[in-house]
């Protein structure tokens, strides 16, 4: 039988927890015994999501540092501390399929504003409670794009290749403060934020993987689980493709 409390009285904010890949996260995490709090930008979206697995959900905008401050206070207040954060949250609807010649400024700012430095003020605003803990955690998304660099995407793959090169970075300021710092790089998984990426592009994934088949959130979930957990305590600076096999890193 599987245990299903390697996380027990964790207490663990999930950005980017309202649908998709973070909201399987969130789920995950409470089902091993975690305390969470979903923070999102989608406010209904979100306040369901935390009602319907038994989390706590806080509004986030993570292009605003105000935004994000105010949301690790409100966390931290609500879960009594920290242990965890998982930095799910990102631009990556409607994005893809234009060459790098066509991507405009604005857009490009703010894939980037979002995706990398919001991550690291998330980070930042939580690295004082993350502290007063032993073995705390965080994970940071990337994606199996910067690591193959796919096309017609530059603003999101450069974004997260960032994201790949800040874990390495994070981990090694904040193994003095005791915080373990990875990141998981997912293929193309079927969430809401991938529904428009064309068959085609969904076929090269299938057909590449050593294991022919879709990407579900759920195929994630045991990685973020271990991340988090006591049994990764002396793993830290590392980038865990999770893509069936498509890329091997």
């Amino acid at each position: 039988m599987q245990d299903k409390s390697e996380l027990l009285g964790k207490r663990i904010i999930v950005t980017g927890g309202a649908r998709g890949l973070g909201q399987s996260f969130a789920s995950a995490l409470v089902e091993n015994g975690a305390k969470v709090v979903i923070a999102d930008i989608l406010e209904d979206e979100g306040f369901n999501s935390a009602s319907q697995i038994g989390a706590a959900f806080v509004t986030l905008d993570l292009s605003e540092p105000v935004s994000i401050n105010n949301c690790v206070a409100s966390a931290v207040s609500e879960l009594g501390g920290l242990d965890g954060l998982v930095n799910c949250g990102a631009i990556a609807t409607g994005i893809g399929g234009i060459t790098m010649d066509e991507i405009e400024i604005a857009i490009w700012d703010k894939v980037l504003s979002v995706n990398v430095r919001g991550t690291w003020l998330m980070s930042k605003a939580a690295i004082p409670h993350l502290e007063k803990n032993d073995n705390s955690k965080i994970i940071n998304l990337a994606s199996d794009t910067a690591l193959w660099g796919a096309p017609r995407l530059m603003h999101y793959v450069a974004s997260k290749g960032a994201i790949i090169s800040m874990t390495r970075s994070m981990s090694r300021e904040l193994g003095e403060k005791g915080i373990a710092v990875n990141c998981i790089a997912p293929g193309l998984t079927k969430v809401e934020a991938t529904e428009y990426v064309p068959e085609e592009r969904k076929q090269l994934y299938i057909q590449g993987r050593s294991i022919h088949r879709e990407q579900l959130p759920s195929d994630i979930d045991g990685t973020a689980i271990f991340l988090l957990s006591d049994a990764s305590n002396f793993m830290t600076g590392q980038c865990i493709a999770v893509n069936g096999g498509f890329v091997m890193s």
